[in-house]
């Protein structure tokens, strides 16, 4: 059955590769369709045979072509890596759609599935009280590869509305050709529009990128899953009728409020996220308002109308004799006037009406849209009331005037740093960074405490601190504009100390964000724990800063709740993939019982990215695997790299995502069998088993990475690595110093350079290490203990399942070209031998505990998307090897340039999940 399904997306990426094939051979000629064929079949032997002759013949093939024939190639496989992307979510759609109309049970991960279980399972009462609580939020960031152009967005979304519209709609033969046509041409456009900007990408630019899902699906489909949501629970429980739940979900935003490692994100930066995302919320609003006025023709005379409907028409400016008996076009043309006013405050954008009161805050714009709501229910048009005036009110309640909440992130060594010159500036003589950790808290205690301020406008302050002082007073001026929940959040990376705490809130008293009379605080405090010591020392950190006066009351201020994020990408890079996850999951237990004893809520912020290497995966896997406490309602998590687009580009797609978040937390929270720690009969051995296997998976790692000669060396040549640090792909340094030092590496290039080369060994080195020590130290049983932690503990389960999924996008034969590319032959041969040996080791642990013969076996979705799409990346691999071994003998032109930048886009956008 499942094979004449999938037929369907065959079907797809055989019309969408054909297609494409015409538009390469109408621009470029036969010969050059010929070459790219040429190439593809050569990869896909390769891949099936790896045998010498298929290796000679493409690197032969490969050598003979002249760089604009490699770019040419590059652009194919490229776009069709993007096409293939369509097909597959288009195909997801049509699964989902026909499971739903066929009215079978609901799908794990659905809203309706969690909803099903909390009502089956008898805990329908606790459900008011968790939405009063709960707070779900994905946030996006900024990722090197994966700022597109909006125009090939565009494009994507041009060609996966004619594959849906064939699916939803009987075409008779003329429209179908007619839609076949309109594919051909949308691709033609593809084909010929760029992927690359011309220009080096700007902060501003990775915005616009953020924002352009705003327009495809957050804006729109988040207000519908709240409205649908409301149903579902109105449809169970009639309590729930005409209950409006509380905006229980927002998308945040990291993008020009992240501050580590980005020397662009300045104050004036800020201003203009903070702007342009205001300018798109109220365009929304706007265009809304309109659609809405065009809809409630409704005539006075036919239907009444409210006494406070009626004051709101008459205060309209609106005096067309054309709708003087309209009253609800009449008060949402008023609206929308105030709603333009408001757009040239907040934007800068226009001039103001004369005579028409901005509006001061969203919460004045709620209150007249409700006021045209209770209108129309009270005068029997609830169904009315139910359309597009129900979304945009949702909309408003959720956006705002802000439309995401921004964060502020930066290193606590510029805190440290700003902290000891405002010191120095005030008490000349005291050397703040000479201070040892007590001495720093009662320091930062004392001048928390004081009603004076370390800064003087007569002080000449350094760049560095100047720029951090100015940052935060732009916070404090978008609160005036925006209110708070436009930067509520300030993140401290590289935590490790509860003075890094301190000197935050120092730094928000200075600008007055914080004040030491009432203790109150306008952002929360947020501790990054990123290394594996910083996520050892956490609990005890937290715990510590809890025991000072001065900072719980800043809690208090703040509802007793601290938010914690745990750092997935640089634990990873520190530790390995194996040790990374146990001590993540350890640092969580441990934060619950610290939390729950000083009686302060507790939130997690997960800092995941898109590959399993930077903590990815599947969100409601991941969420459910959480050990017992770690969720309580509430949970933040970033979504980076190609997942952004993967995830939230197609409409319907970012909705079932939405979902999956909800759907995962509710369980998490009200059914916690769903995520129990290991069974207590065998918990201990499991607990105790996973240290054994985090300790040897950790010396595998650290002594390659940290403790080999040479492997620096080794990573900067057989990987991408430099090309991106030269390329200035995104808008943020690869590095975090001016170094090649692995430690300085930014986890994001860490982590995508190896998947560009296909070895994916941030998502699986020492794992197999691991297991043969400890099947060689449990001979008798080990291995029945590590299939029972497989088969009853959801957190081993998901560590399994993510590796399982790394490996399989993994190829060591494609690595191994890879490793051609360093000079060194002796150092080349050691480490890439010793890589290859631990893959091996790696895939035969995987499937002895699994009892799988394949990877992937347990998902088939996987090893389809792996059938259909790896012909057309392996040719990027190969072709970006080809460009690497040119572009480092010094062909170094413009086209060289762009030629590896197209492979980069190409093979992440192909893996999907790289970054």
């Amino acid at each position: 059955m499942n094979e004449v399904k999938d037929e369907l997306l065959s079907s797809d990426i055989r019309q969408l590769g054909r297609l494409l094939g015409d538009a390469i051979r109408n621009h470029l000629g036969d010969p050059a369709f010929e070459r790219i064929e040429h190439v593809r079949q050569l990869a896909i032997r390769f891949r099936r045979d790896n045998d010498e002759a298929a290796r000679a013949q493409l690197s032969a093939a490969l050598q003979a072509l002249s760089q604009e024939e490699t770019t040419q190639l590059t652009r194919a496989f490229s776009y069709f890596s993007l096409l293939a992307n369509i097909a597959e979510d288009q195909h997801h759609i049509r699964r989902t759609r026909a499971h739903l109309i066929a009215g079978s049970p609901p799908r794990q991960g659905s809203l309706s599935h969690a909803v099903g279980n909390v009502f089956d399972a008898g805990k329908a009462d606790a459900l008011a009280s968790f939405f009063d609580d709960a707070f779900v939020s994905p946030v996006f960031t900024a990722h090197p590869t994966e700022v597109q152009r909006k125009s090939i967005q565009n494009c994507q979304m041009a060609i996966a509305r004619l594959l849906s519209e064939r699916d939803r709609v009987q075409m008779t033969p003329e429209e179908a050709e007619q839609n076949e046509e309109a594919l051909g041409r949308g691709i033609v456009t593809l084909w010929q529009t760029r992927l690359l900007r011309t220009s080096k990408l700007s902060v501003m630019d990775e915005v616009a990128n953020g924002l352009s899902f705003y327009d495809h699906t957050i804006l729109r489909e988040l207000p519908k899953l709240y409205s649908s949501l409301e149903t579902m629970l109105a449809q169970r429980d009639a309590r729930w009728e005409d209950v409006e739940l509380p905006n229980f979900m927002k998308v945040g935003s990291w993008i020009g409020g992240d501050r580590d490692g980005n020397p662009f994100v300045m104050a004036d930066i800020l201003r203009s996220t903070l702007q342009t995302q205001a300018d798109k919320a109220l365009d929304f609003y706007l265009g809304e308002l309109r659609k809405l006025a065009s809809q409630l023709s409704l005539a006075q005379i036919l239907n009444g109308c409210s006494e406070p409907l009626r004051a709101l028409a008459e205060r309209s400016a609106d005096a067309s004799p054309h709708r003087v008996d309209e009253p609800y076009r009449r008060a949402l043309h008023g609206i929308h006037a105030r709603l333009e006013n408001t757009r040239v405050v907040l934007s800068g954008k226009g001039k103001q009406a004369d005579g028409v009161q901005p509006y001061a805050a969203a919460a004045e714009l709620l209150a007249d849209l409700d006021v045209v709501q209770h209108s129309l229910v009270s005068n029997g048009l609830r169904a009315l009331a139910r359309g597009r005036l129900r979304q945009l009110r949702r909309a408003v309640k959720v956006f705002g005037f802000s439309l995401a909440p921004l964060d502020l992130r930066q290193n606590s060594d510029v805190h440290e740093r700003v902290v000891g010159e405002l010191f120095a500036g005030a008490q000349p003589g005291l050397v703040y960074l000479d201070l040892d950790e007590e001495q720093r808290i009662a320091l930062l205690l004392a001048e928390l405490q004081s009603p004076r301020l370390l800064t003087s406008p007569y002080a000449q302050y350094s760049e560095e601190t100047t720029s951090e002082l100015d940052i935060f007073r732009a916070v404090r001026e978008a609160h005036v504009k925006y209110g708070q929940e436009s930067v509520p959040n300030c993140i401290i990376s590289k935590a490790a100390s509860v003075s890094d705490l301190l000197e935050v809130a120092l730094l928000l008293k200075e600008v007055g964000l914080l004040r030491q009379d009432s203790r109150e605080v306008d952002v929360n405090i947020i501790p990054l724990f990123e290394t594996i010591d910083d996520l050892r020392a956490g609990p005890a950190i937290m715990a510590r800063a809890f025991g000072l006066p001065f900072y719980r009351g800043l809690l208090a201020s703040r509802a007793d709740q601290q938010e914690v994020m745990l750092g997935y990408s640089d634990s990873n890079k520190d530790g390995g993939f194996l040790t990374s996850g146990w001590e993540l999951y350890k640092a969580e237990i441990e934060l619950v019982t610290v939390f729950k004893q000083e009686q302060i809520k507790l939130r997690l912020f997960h800092g995941r990215g898109g590959s399993v290497g930077r903590g990815g995966g599947p969100s409601y896997e991941a969420i459910l695997a959480q050990p017992a406490g770690a969720v309580q309602g509430q949970i933040r998590l970033t979504e980076q790299g190609e997942v952004i687009t993967a995830k939230y580009a197609n409409p319907e797609v970012g909705r079932r995502n939405l979902e999956v978040l909800v759907a995962a937390t509710i369980q998490s929270t009200l059914l916690p069998q769903a995520h129990l720690q290991p069974k207590a009969s065998a918990g201990a051995g499991h607990l105790a088993a996973m240290e054994e296997l985090s300790g040897t998976a950790l010396n595998a790692y650290r002594d390659l990475v940290y403790g080999t000669e040479g492997f620096e060396q080794y990573f900067w040549e057989s990987t991408v690595i430099a090309e991106i640090a030269a390329l200035n792909i995104g808008s943020r340094p690869a590095s975090r110093k001016k170094s090649t030092s692995i430690e300085d590496l930014r986890a994001i290039p860490w982590v995508l350079s190896w998947a560009q080369c296909r070895l994916m060994l941030p998502g699986w080195f020492g794992f197999g290490s691991a297991v043969q020590a400890y099947l060689a130290a449990h001979p008798d049983g080990g291995a029945d203990v590590l299939r029972g932690m497989y088969t009853d503990w959801p957190f081993f389960t998901s560590l399994l399942s993510n590796m399982d999924m790394v490996l399989a996008k993994s190829d060591i034969a494609i690595a191994g070209k890879y490793a051609e590319l360093v000079k060194d032959k002796t150092l080349r041969d050691a480490i890439f031998t010793r890589i290859r040996a631990e893959y091996a080791a790696t895939l035969d642990a995987l499937k002895l505990i699994t009892g799988q013969e394949e990877l992937q076996q347990s998902n088939p979705l996987m090893q389809r998307s792996i059938r259909n799409r790896f012909p057309y990346i392996d040719p990027l691999n190969h072709v970006q090897v080809e460009l690497l071994k040119r572009f480092r003998e010094g062909k170094q032109d413009a086209a060289a340039r762009t030629g590896i930048h197209l492979s980069i886009n190409g093979i992440a956008a192909g893996l999907r999940n790289s970054g």
